[in-house]
């Protein structure tokens, strides 16, 4: 394209244009034929886009709002008023510029993400460090991060310390420190220290394209009131062009007519609500909360119940073997040996406290596992059948369970998870395993219920009391305990039944028949996960359960922008038409009406990007480090040390 060509399909080009030759037709006023030449080239030049627009709309049998704008200053042009049909043209295509500016500008956080990758990277080839454009790293090479540089690829630390800033992608502004294993994430930014990082996605294939994608994606997704507008437009404009006719043969004056053509242009109303779903999405994007579309942007305006996992979700997940209770003849390393045997087959995340437990001990894996779901699993090693799990998995098995019973119930009652072990016919002992509570679950609640959220259930595959103490911690007091993934289903159909939109909150596999049933699931600590983000209705990049009222409460502004942009569009058409049919507004009078409206209801969107900061963590709690590393749904590294037993 010549640099002419790009000048004239610059986005001011004819405004400018159009604006120098109506200014020129008002100074040779009273110089004919100049000044209506003048005039009608002002009309020509800012009406010419619109006629295009309006003969491809028409091709596409749609009839739209430059229809209108077209007819109308070409009939004010038939009828000799060159000055009306200056202006109308004129001023829609300043609005339409104006528009441009605006929506480009509401999107600008989607290009703050874009840009937040860096372009290069220092790599290790050879023992050397070369710089190289960032999306030619291999996966499995050193990439070198310096202090105060961003990080190029998605990769895990494999040496030196630094603090990340990871802002952009978890929206969490404190600086995340880093040590040798931990997970880094392209489009982040290293503030102290080198690190040395083996990449494991770049280009493409990383946290932040993902999320730019994903926020593209979003943003163009309709939502629920903007496809009702595109129903109610498609009548509408029709209508509005009947009723000129109407007018214009009843009246016999066609300027009247015409002028209901301008003053009838819905396109404040066309507008209004995308423009609040692109800035309500791209904000949430900033803060680290991804929302799939604007429909799913409304659904989480309207959620009444929110259902949470337990374990991994109101818990940290890094479970610990606390305690070890052998019976009767049997010591604490034998109940914990048989157990790491059979739990070194397993994917669960219990499994890695247990195998962490028994790190000291000499354990080899079983050489059968078969997990039994919500309740443990049976292994087979040495010829000897192995039980880990639940009373009711030992009772299936016809173990007697009486010498264990009470153990079961004070470990659970001290919000341990009991697990218990047998060998063959005989009960080993009990083993209890403890979670921690986030310490900002109890914020979260009771934020969650500020914002309106009528009904907080947790559901778990715990046992009751074990759920019960995690409950009386976080405040929530309906809690369904022992429940199998088909079990936590029914509880929320259960809830939709009684009327509630629900959000579930889950991260393991077990939920998602419940996140697939909820009428919005939402995903914890995404960031490290491409099924998450690609997947999940809402996706909260860090593992912070306050990002969760945050999201609520970004969806009801962005709703409330919604409404407010309808109703100001619908008053706009409404007072013109009043106007009009009183006398005293003209063509032009209606357009500049018209798209101060549109700018308006841009400007009401746009506030959505204001940053709303997240109110301060509850007295006696403590804001937990983001820690990166952890794939949403997957098993999570049990910490190392030594195991208390009694």
């Amino acid at each position: 394209m010549t640099t002419a060509r790009r000048t004239l399909h610059r986005r001011w080009t004819v405004p400018v244009v159009g604006g120098l030759l109506v200014l020129a037709a008002l100074v040779t006023r009273g110089v004919p034929p100049w000044s209506d030449l003048l005039m009608v080239g002002a009309a020509l030049v800012a009406g010419a886009a619109t006629a295009r627009r309006a003969v491809r709309a028409l091709r596409a049998r749609v009839v739209g709002i430059d229809l209108l704008v077209a007819v109308a200053a070409a009939g004010a042009v038939v009828i000799g008023d060159y000055w009306e049909a200056a202006a109308v043209t004129l001023l829609f295509a300043l609005g339409h510029a104006l528009t441009d500016a605006t929506l480009h500008r509401t999107r600008a956080a989607l290009t703050a993400l874009v840009d937040a990758a860096p372009r290069t990277a220092v790599v290790v080839r050879g023992g050397v460090q070369v710089e190289v454009p960032a999306d030619e790293v291999a996966v499995g090479e050193t990439v070198v991060v310096r202090d105060g540089t961003g990080v190029p690829v998605d990769g895990v630390v494999t040496g030196g310390t630094g603090a990340v800033d990871e802002s952009t992608v978890t929206g969490e502004s404190i600086p995340v420190e880093k040590v040798v294993d931990d997970r880094v994430f392209a489009g982040t930014v290293s503030h102290g220290g080198m690190l040395r990082v083996r990449a494991t996605g770049t280009g493409q294939d990383t946290t932040i394209a993902r999320i730019v994608h994903r926020v593209e994606e979003a943003q163009d997704a309709r939502a629920r009131t903007a496809v009702l507008m595109d129903r109610f437009s498609a009548w509408y404009t029709p209508l509005i062009i009947a009723l000129s006719v109407v007018a214009g043969v009843v009246t016999g004056d066609v300027a009247l007519a015409l002028t209901l053509l301008v003053i009838g242009c819905p396109g404040a109303l066309v507008i209004s609500v995308p423009v609040a779903v692109v800035a309500g999405i791209g904000r949430g994007a900033r803060d680290g909360v991804l929302v799939k579309g604007g429909e799913h942007l409304e659904t989480v305006a309207r959620v009444t119940a929110v259902a949470f996992d337990k374990t991994g979700t109101l818990t940290a997940g890094r479970p610990r073997v606390a305690d070890v209770v052998p019976v009767d003849g049997v010591d604490a390393d034998t109940v914990l040996r048989w157990a790491a045997r059979a739990e070194l087959g397993s994917g669960h995340p219990l499994a890695e406290a247990v195998v962490a437990a028994a790190a000291a001990l000499d354990v080899t894996a079983a050489d059968e596992v078969e997990p039994v779901v919500g309740r443990g699993l049976v292994a087979r090693a040495d010829g000897r059948r192995v039980l880990v799990g639940t009373l009711t998995l030992l009772a299936q098995h016809g173990v007697a369970t009486t010498a264990v019973e009470s153990t079961v119930a004070a470990l659970a009652s001290a919000g341990r998870t009991p697990v218990v072990v047998a060998l063959d016919d005989d009960v080993l002992g009990v083993l209890g395993v403890a979670d921690p509570v986030r310490p900002e679950a109890a914020e979260a609640v009771a934020r969650l219920r500020r914002a309106g959220v009528r009904e907080v259930v947790v559901l778990t595959g715990d046992q009751q009391r074990v759920a019960d103490a995690v409950g009386a911690q976080v405040g929530v007091t309906t809690v369904r305990a022992r429940l199998l993934p088909e079990d936590k289903l029914a509880a929320v159909r259960d809830l939709q039944a009684r009327g509630h939109v629900v959000a579930m909150v889950g991260d393991g596999v077990n939920d998602a028949p419940a996140l697939a049933a909820a009428d919005v699931g939402v995903a914890m600590g995404a960031a490290g996960s491409a099924v998450a983000v690609e997947t999940a209705d809402v996706a909260l990049m860090a593992e912070d359960l306050l990002r969760l009222p945050h999201a609520l409460g970004l969806a009801r502004r962005t709703a409330r922008v919604m409404r407010q942009n309808v109703a100001v569009a619908l008053v706009t058409v409404a007072t013109l038409l009043v106007g009009v049919l009183l006398g005293g507004v003209t063509m032009a009078v209606g357009m500049l009406v018209h798209e101060a409206s549109v700018l308006v209801v841009i400007a009401n969107a746009m506030r959505l990007l204001r940053r709303v900061p997240l109110p301060a963590t509850a007295p006696g709690s403590v804001a937990e480090p983001v820690r990166a590393g952890r794939p949403a749904g997957a098993a999570r590294p049990a910490p190392r040390g030594p195991v208390a037993r009694r």
